[in-house]
């Protein structure tokens, strides 16, 4: 079969054929029928030697939908030819965290090697992948696999970081998405179907704001450095009840800390290598909570799935070929891709 692999540190992925896979005891074959692609994959392909966490050659893609395709021995709770979602932070699902469904906080899972598909473990740029257990599974119940697809992070890490911030977002209060790429269109959504919180989205591009407004932002604003000025302008003085940070770079986070209101929230959900002081006198407004929300759920998971059922939350999505993914990787590197490069490994 076709997968799309990071074979060696420092080289770009690649299109190989491999051997399909078996499921063992107790896990699920998928045929993956979409993929999403995503900034995280593009910082673990920028990861020097000495840092580098996983064994090569990996198959990449933590965004993945399929169709049961097989069982492993004891596997139960999927039948063959299910439509699902993979949920991808997999813990130990033995400890409390995993009890109550927030594998994204397991705190054994790295201890015991149990990595993520396509962050450590083989993932679903593929065009079939193993999944470790049926619990890690999601009924897509009617969903489009190429929309649903981005939802089991881009719309799932965003849903976890706003629904912390939920008392927060009041009527009156301010939400400020900053980058509204791949997750932060799906935050804007996201906010405007849980909070009446005004939306105001920030970003480099004018596309990408012609995308928010579209989206639903009340408000868009270029990410320069008058930016924070013009969110204060907006908020009588007062700043943003929540900052949610969709890219994590030095500048951006500076934009955050002259932007939240006292006693607000700053998420920090971009890997952009910023890094934002946080102590008394440190720069922020009095009480102001700083957050790096990881991943979410399996309850989460499943609730964001429903909101796009209902027609709350949609994917902005570009199709690839499974051939044409290392272009999709170019683009989305070179900041081309509006909303979320989705590929589809069976055609």
């Amino acid at each position: 079969m076709k997968a799309v692999q990071y074979r060696t540190v420092g080289s770009a992925p690649e299109v190989v054929e491999v051997p399909l896979p078996e499921p063992g005891p107790g896990q699920v074959l998928l045929k993956v029928t979409a993929a999403g692609l995503c900034h995280s994959d593009l910082a673990v392909m920028s990861w020097p030697q000495e840092q580098f966490p996983y064994p090569l050659p990996m198959t990449l893609g933590h965004e993945g939908v399929g169709t049961v395709a097989g069982l492993g021995s004891g596997a139960a709770g999927v039948a063959e030819g299910d439509e699902v979602a993979v949920y991808g932070p997999w813990g130990c699902g033995l400890c409390r965290a995993c009890a109550e469904g927030r594998e994204n906080s397991c705190p054994h899972a790295a201890g015991l090697g149990i990595m993520p598909p396509g962050l450590g473990s083989p993932g679903a740029l593929a065009e079939y992948m193993v999944v470790d257990s049926p619990r890690h599974l999601v009924p897509l119940n009617g969903l489009d696999p190429a929309q649903a697809a981005p939802l089991t992070d881009a719309g799932l890490t965003p849903y976890h970081a706003i629904r912390a911030s939920l008392p927060k977002l009041v009527p009156g209060s301010t939400a400020v998405v900053v980058g509204v790429g791949g997750l932060g269109h799906i935050a804007v959504q996201l906010l405007r179907a849980l909070t009446p919180a005004r939306v105001v989205a920030l970003d480099v591009s004018k596309e990408k704001l012609e995308l928010a407004r579209a989206v639903g932002a009340h408000e868009t604003l270029l990410s320069d450095g008058e930016a924070a000025a013009r969110v204060r302008e907006l908020t009588d003085g007062i700043g943003a009840e929540v900052v949610l940070d969709f890219v994590g770079a030095e500048a951006t986070l500076a934009v955050a800390a002259a932007s939240v209101a006292v006693a607000g929230d700053v998420t920090v959900v971009g890997i952009g290598g910023g890094t934002l002081p946080v102590g008394f006198g440190g720069g922020l407004p009095f009480e102001v909570s700083v957050c790096a929300p990881y991943w979410g759920s399996r309850r989460e998971l499943i609730e964001v799935l429903e909101l796009a059922r209902q027609g709350l939350v949609s994917s902005h999505v570009e199709t690839f070929s499974i051939e044409a993914t290392p272009l999709a990787y170019e683009r989305l590197h070179a900041g081309d891709v509006g909303g979320r490069a989705v590929v589809l490994p069976q055609g």
